[in-house]
């Protein structure tokens, strides 16, 4: 059952992921493509329930040997991202980074590689520490790969 709280951030989510396409498209991809120090990546995923295509705009606080990096905060919610549910349920992904898609694979992190990148993820935005703070639910880390 979906509450009025559930719809209303939902519906933000998806509302803001609308705001940064419509950035990407009135600047010709000229603005959108970081925010503050941070990569923003369009994931491509498969709807768990849908098999419909799905894509989102993320941004990655840490890039490191092709790998991307991505919280799944949903903003402190206490219930995952519709997008980490549908890669935890077909792995293979997609990522269009500046206009270039390439296939990749998404794993959620384990502990100790969540302890490692945390600290790294907290300096690029502070306000994943405080999405964190926000909610009983361990925030996943998403880590994609390159598929080859």
């Amino acid at each position: 059952m979906k509450t009025l709280r559930n719809r209303v951030t939902d519906f933000g989510m998806y509302a803001l992921n609308g705001v940064h396409r419509m950035l990407l498209a009135l600047t010709r991809g000229r603005l959108g493509w970081t925010i503050g120090t941070m990569q923003t990546v369009e994931l491509h995923t498969i709807g768990r329930s849908s098999g419909l295509h799905r894509s989102t705009m993320l941004t990655a606080p840490v890039q490191e040997d092709g790998r991307y990096i991505f919280v799944a905060s949903k903003g402190g919610d206490d219930r995952h991202p519709f997008w980490y549910l549908n890669l935890v349920a077909q792995p293979a992904v997609d990522l269009t980074i500046r206009g270039v898609t390439r296939p990749f694979r998404a794993r959620t992190a384990s502990s100790a590689e969540k302890a490692e990148l945390w600290p790294r993820i907290v300096a690029a935005y502070p306000g994943y520490g405080a999405y964190q703070g926000r909610t009983a639910r361990d925030i996943p880390v998403v880590i994609c790969e390159p598929r080859i």
